[in-house]
């Protein structure tokens, strides 16, 4: 028998659950302990948050996994602005990882926010995580970060055929993450959860070379 999978818009009743779930999905996997929690409690607050696409996944009833989407935006060289999207953090619990539920709750949101207009989605991510999904470098579509590179982990996934057209766009994300850098804050918040002990892992110095490596030009 098939397990009970719903994926549905998050409810506030559902706020403390996600958090407390992204705290356990993302914890020393990055840095020793983690900011994502944090993230997402200050994001429903933030204007660029799109809470029409802030999603969870019920596995027999239980919430085993989230996704959140922010407006972002890519200007061209004459200054023209276009209205983009970007999705993070996407939590699934540690227990379920591995399984196909990411996925599932990726595909879920992406297919929602083409219904409601959006026709580019770009990311920062591990490829490794999303290229299955469609997501292909940012250099494909010719689209830098402000000082012209092309870093590795920056992703793009156009939801319509004609959403890009080849001229060199310019990123800007939300400055929502910019919540992460006050560390006295996060500190604060995560005392507000169970202790956990914060530790080094393999995976922290992945994200440093993935997070610094950039795509060179044909």
């Amino acid at each position: 028998m098939q397990p009970t999978i719903i994926i549905r818009n998050e409810r506030p009743e559902n706020y403390r659950t996600v958090e407390r779930l992204t705290r356990e999905a993302f914890w020393n996997v990055y840095v020793p302990g983690c900011t994502e929690h944090y993230l997402v409690h200050k994001m429903r607050s933030h204007p660029d948050f799109v809470p029409e696409l802030a999603f969870v996944l019920e596995l027999e009833g239980n919430i085993i996994g989230n996704i959140m989407y922010t407006q972002s935006k890519l200007t061209d060289e004459t200054g023209f602005e276009k209205t983009i999207l970007t999705f993070g953090p996407v939590s699934i619990h540690p227990n379920f990882q591995r399984q196909g539920y990411g996925k599932q709750l990726i595909a879920y949101s992406l297919s929602q926010a083409k219904t409601m207009g959006y026709d580019t989605v770009v990311i920062l991510g591990d490829p490794n995580n999303y290229v299955g999904l469609g997501f292909v470098s940012c250099q494909r579509h010719n689209i830098v970060i402000g000082d012209g590179i092309f870093p590795y982990a920056l992703l793009v996934k156009p939801l319509t055929p004609d959403a890009l057209d080849g001229r060199r766009w310019v990123f800007h994300e939300s400055s929502v993450g910019q919540v992460c850098s006050d560390n006295a804050m996060v500190a604060a918040f995560d005392a507000q959860f169970p202790p956990k002990e914060t530790a080094w892992m393999p995976s922290q110095e992945a994200f440093y070379i993935q997070s610094h490596a950039t795509v060179t030009l044909d």
